[in-house]
């Protein structure tokens, strides 16, 4: 039976959302700065100790199961913010397909531009343990794969055409782009460094979708964007991702949906602490 990897699937469709809160910047553009006299970090819409836990529901010749968790923290290391996720598949699903992923981004505090990240991947059979240098300056990314933490490995160099994000530093870099005040079609571009290769994507801003019930949580104004996704072993060419995001300040995701190669996916928001606004989104 040919099943999907729904942790890192799943994590790849969180890290895709568009969560806006500035300015509009093509990707060929000034990357995001602090606006003048606030210190780094103080116009971000995150923050230092903000957690954010999604849970994951697959899909399966109708059948919905909850497959896990993925959970985010932001954590302020002087000059360097590091993100965390971490992704893990529910004891009761292990039948189906065992997951256990942790992904980690270190990104310069005045541009959100990655320096350093890791990913451990464990899911089923398929192990993976990587690290990137970002030379955002002379355009280079350097690659160290190993098919575990602490095994032998392998050195490879490779140049970008421009400024790229690791998959987790996506998220928070585009949390900080605006698209609110602009009309439904938009899109925003960017540039995704990963497996090797550099891809160069967009996001489309669909308009705001008021009162969307999130499983659980309860109703929510929300803003709703199409992303594009990378065609291959989990996504195909014309799939169609959607997210919604929360309508305020702090501009997190609240709900994802996606088909996949075999079935289909949703992450779904299930709890939060350390907001660096308070939550607004919630519809009365």
């Amino acid at each position: 039976m040919k099943t999907i990897k729904p942790i890192s699937s799943v994590l790849f469709l969180l890290l895709m959302v568009v969560t806006m809160s500035n300015t509009y910047l093509p990707a060929n553009k000034q990357l995001l700065t602090a606006p003048r006299d606030t210190a780094p970090g103080d116009a971000y819409s995150f923050q230092h100790g903000e957690s954010i836990t999604y849970k994951i529901y697959y899909n399966w010749n109708f059948v919905w199961l909850s497959a896990g968790e993925v959970t985010f923290n932001v954590f302020d290391e002087g000059s360097q913010y590091h993100y965390q996720a971490k992704g893990r598949t529910y004891s009761s699903y292990e039948w189906f397909f065992k997951a256990n992923d942790d992904y980690n981004s270190w990104v310069d505090k005045n541009t959100l531009l990655p320096n350093y990240s890791e990913r451990n991947v464990n899911e089923g059979d398929y192990h993976l343990f990587e690290k990137i240098s970002f030379n955002q300056a002379s355009k280079k990314a350097t690659v160290w794969r190993a098919h575990e933490r602490g095994k032998p490995e392998t050195k490879t160099v490779h140049s970008v055409d421009g400024q790229v994000y690791d998959i987790l530093s996506t998220l928070y870099y585009l949390r900080n782009i605006d698209l609110a005040n602009k009309e439904s079609g938009s899109a925003v571009p960017f540039r995704i460094f990963m497996d090797k290769e550099e891809y160069p994507l967009k996001m489309r801003y669909l308009g705001k979708e008021g009162n969307m019930k999130v499983h659980s949580m309860g109703r929510y104004n929300t803003l709703k964007f199409q992303p594009e996704v990378i065609a291959g072993n989990v996504f195909s060419a014309d799939a169609k991702m959607t997210v919604w995001v929360s309508d305020d300040q702090n501009k997190i995701p609240l709900l994802i949906e996606s088909p996949v190669s075999v079935g289909s996916v949703k992450m779904v928001l299930k709890s939060y602490k350390g907001l660096k606004y308070d939550f607004k989104a919630k519809a009365n």
